[in-house]
């Protein structure tokens, strides 16, 4: 089983590119954030031309998203609102072995740290207290779980191009990682990716668009993270992120993220 997880940056405008991953990189399941499409107009059927016939999504104009597309049936659908909003961030569904997969989209945060001067940051951080909140009081580390999402928090000192100029930077700020952590530990998460891929490693995910030659530059961040319940955690096989990806041509600046397991 070889899940993936994309910020895809617009579904409709990157259909080849989901076609290029599927052939590629062979998913069984690919989880999609900012699909940025009303429901009414997901393209189902060109998804289903791919190989995946089975959907469940989520999505608004313009903004926010979330999908996933499957090989493998997909029961018990549901999506859950966060922070009071009704702006797309989440859904989840059952696959085959009774694992429930969670498919998030984070807030980004704005620009400024700063709860009181920047209520975007306020937002991320009330939205990752309440994921710590719900999983916590619904679910427990014995159940068998996979989330994955861009979750915007770059964790580690290896998850970005410098520690120390990015601290006071959005997606790697302590209180960020503090309470990304607190998310973490609700379940007693296992970062899947960073079980294959040491900690010691650097590993980024994201790319900024300003950047006029990404690989030259270099100053990723580790946006998107697929991780596991601890029943999951022996069937994990292998991770990558697909760098290459984001030399497309119109690429989404994020890459996909794809962790292989052994039969659930």
């Amino acid at each position: 089983m070889r899940i993936a997880t994309w910020n895809i940056n617009s579904v409709r405008l990157r259909l080849n590119w989901i076609a290029r991953l599927a052939q590629e990189s062979n998913p069984d399941i690919i989880c999609l954030q900012e699909t940025k499409v009303r429901d009414e107009l997901f393209p189902e059927d060109d998804i289903r031309a791919i190989g995946y016939q089975h959907i469940a999504f989520a999505g608004m104009k313009s903004y926010n998203g979330v999908a996933i597309l499957s090989r493998v049936p997909l029961e018990s659908v549901h999506t859950l609102n966060w922070c009071g909003k009704e702006d797309c961030r989440h859904i989840a569904a059952t696959v085959p072995g009774g694992v429930e997969l969670h498919n998030f989209y984070v807030p980004a945060g704005g620009d400024e740290a700063d709860r009181d001067k920047n209520e975007k940051f306020g937002h991320k951080l009330d939205f990752l207290d309440e994921m710590t909140g719900w999983f916590s009081n619904n679910r427990s580390a014995g159940d068998k779980m996979i989330l994955v999402g861009d979750l915007n928090i770059a964790p580690l000192e290896t998850d970005v191009w410098s520690h120390k100029q990015l601290l006071k930077v959005v997606s790697h700020t302590p209180v960020e990682v503090e309470k990304l952590g607190q998310v973490q530990d609700s379940a007693q998460w296992v970062d899947a990716v960073r079980r294959v891929i040491p900690p010691a490693e650097r590993l980024y995910s994201w790319w900024s668009y300003r950047a006029k030659d990404w690989t030259a530059a270099n100053r990723g961040r580790r946006l998107d993270h697929i991780w596991v319940t601890p029943p999951l955690a022996g069937a994990i096989w292998g991770a990558e992120v697909v760098c290459d990806a984001r030399s497309w041509e119109k690429p989404s600046d994020h890459a996909p993220v794809i962790v292989e397991f052994e039969e659930f």
